[in-house]
C-alpha cells in the first residue's frame, strides 16, 4: 500500500508540528508532498521542508530567495542533496498549495483567513483533515456545499471526539452532542473576579500549550462557543442539542448521549497528536499515535456545569450561529480585534466578549452567503470593532 499523500497548511504552527511527529513515527502509512506557513518562521519552515523533502513549500510573507538560501543551509547540514522544492509565495500561497493532488490536505491555519485554502482542499478531492475551525464557522453553508459527503474530518480534540462517538450508533439515535471545556485558567472565578486579570494570566492554559489567539479564546470560552457552532455544522445537530459541560482534566474530550439515555466518551491523555493522526489517516487509526490511559494509577476525573453568567461566549455564539449568514464571521472578527486590544493593554479581559455582543447587536446580516460577503462581514466587524475601542481606557 502506498502512503497516503499529505499537504500540511501551517505546518509551523502547534497542529503542523505535531502533524510532522505524526507522520515520523508511520512514514508506511503517510508522505508529505507539500508545506505551507505564514512566513514568521522561514528558518523553521526550511527545516521542515529538508525534513520532508516536501515537493513544494508555501509562504504568505517573504522572499523566496531567502527561503531557498535557508532551504541549502538546512539541507547541507542535514547531508541532503540536490533538494529544490518549488516555492511559491504570496497571500494566496496556502490556498495554492491547497489544491495541489494529494490525499489529505490538513488545514492547521489560525483564523479565517483558512477559508480560501479549505475551499480550495475541497474542490481538489482531497479529504480535508480541519483542524482551522474559523473557516468553517465563518464559511457555513459555502464549506457544507463544497464538501463531498465525509470528505471534511475534524481535527479539533472535542470534534474527533464526537465522530469516534458517533460510530457508537445510527443518526437517529443520537440524543445529544456534550462537549467538554476545560475551563481554562479561570474556572471556578465570577464575573467581578474576571475583571482585573492579565494577559498573562489569561496565557497561563492549564492543559494546552497553544498560541495567543487560541489559549486567550479558551480562556474566555469563545473558543468553546466557536466548538458549538463547528459541531452543529459538521455533525448536523440543531444547537439546542448542543450542550457544554467543564471537565478541568481535559481527559473525556467529548462525549455522545443517545435517545435511550446511553452516554458514550471519548478519553485519553491530553495529547493533540491522536486526533491529528485520526484526522490523517481516517477513518483507520494510526497505531502508537499516543499514550493511552494508565489504569494502574488511581484517578478522578470532575464534571462541572457552565457558568454561563461569567462566560457568556458559549450562548453568544449560539445566538450568532442561529442568525446564520455572516453572523458568525462577525462573531470572530470582533472578538480577534478585542483579543489584541485585551493583549495591548487597552481593554480589560471582560469587555472582550462585551465588545463581541455589542458589534453583533449592529450587524444587519447578507442576503447572500459568498466569499465576498464573509470578507466585507469581517472587514465591517473588524472597522466596528476598532471604533468602538478607540476611546477605551482601563
Amino acid at each position: 500500500m502506498q502512503p497516503r499523500k499529505i499537504i500540511l497548511l501551517g505546518s509551523t504552527g502547534s497542529i503542523g508540528t505535531q502533524a510532522i511527529d505524526v507522520v515520523d513515527s508511520a512514514p508506511h502509512l503517510f508522505e508529505v508532498v507539500a508545506l505551507s506557513a505564514g512566513g514568521g518562521n522561514l528558518d523553521l519552515i526550511a527545516r521542515q521542508a529538508v525534513h520532508t523533502k516536501a515537493q513544494a513549500v508555501g509562504i504568505a510573507q517573504g522572499d523566496a530567495r531567502a527561503l531557498q538560501e535557508l532551504i541549502d543551509a538546512a539541507a547541507a547540514a542535514a547531508g541532503v542533496k540536490n533538494y529544490r522544492p518549488e516555492i511559491i509565495t504570496g497571500p494566496d500561497a496556502s490556498t495554492r498549495i491547497a489544491a495541489i493532488e494529494a490525499d489529505v490536505v490538513l488545514n492547521g491555519i489560525t483564523g479565517s483567513i483558512g477559508l480560501a485554502p479549505t475551499l480550495a482542499a475541497l474542490k481538489s478531492g482531497a479529504i480535508l483533515a480541519l483542524a482551522n475551525k474559523e473557516s468553517l464557522i465563518v464559511g457555513g453553508a459555502l464549506v457544507k456545499a463544497a464538501a463531498a459527503v465525509d470528505q471534511i474530518v475534524p481535527v479539533d480534540s472535542e470534534h474527533s471526539a464526537i465522530a469516534q462517538c458517533l460510530r457508537a450508533g445510527t443518526d437517529k439515535e443520537v440524543g445529544k452532542l456534550i462537549l467538554t471545556a476545560s475551563g481554562g485558567p479561570f474556572r471556578g472565578r465570577s464575573r467581578e473576579q474576571l475583571h482585573g486579570v492579565t494577559p498573562a494570566e489569561a496565557l497561563a492554559h492549564p492543559t494546552w500549550d497553544m498560541g495567543l489567539m487560541v489559549t486567550t479564546n479558551s480562556a474566555s470560552l469563545v473558543n468553546k462557543g466557536l466548538e458549538v457552532i463547528e459541531a452543529h455544522l459538521l455533525f448536523d445537530v440543531p444547537l439546542d442539542r448542543i450542550d457544554v459541560v467543564v471537565h478541568p482534566q481535559s481527559v473525556v474530550h467529548s462525549m455522545v448521549e443517545f435517545v435511550d439515555g446511553s452516554i458514550i466518551a471519548q478519553a485519553s491523555p491530553p495529547d493533540m497528536r491522536l486526533p491529528i493522526a485520526l484526522g490523517l489517516g481516517w477513518p483507520d487509526r494510526v497505531p502508537g499515535a499516543a499514550k493511552a490511559c494508565d489504569w494502574t494509577k488511581a484517578t478522578s476525573w470532575t464534571f462541572e456545569p457552565l457558568d454561563s453568567v461569567a462566560f457568556p461566549a458559549v450562548e453568544l455564539a449560539k445566538d450568532a450561529a442561529k442568525q446564520g449568514s455572516t453572523f458568525p464571521a462577525v462573531f470572530n472578527a470582533a472578538n480577534e480585534e478585542a483579543v489584541e486590544a485585551f493583549h495591548a493593554g487597552r481593554i480589560r479581559f471582560t469587555d472582550i466578549v462585551d465588545t463581541v455582543e455589542s458589534v453583533l447587536s449592529e450587524h444587519a446580516g447578507s442576503l447572500e452567503l459568498t466569499v465576498d460577503s464573509v470578507l466585507d462581514a469581517e472587514k465591517w466587524a473588524r472597522t466596528r470593532t476598532h471604533e468602538r475601542l478607540a476611546n477605551s481606557t482601563l
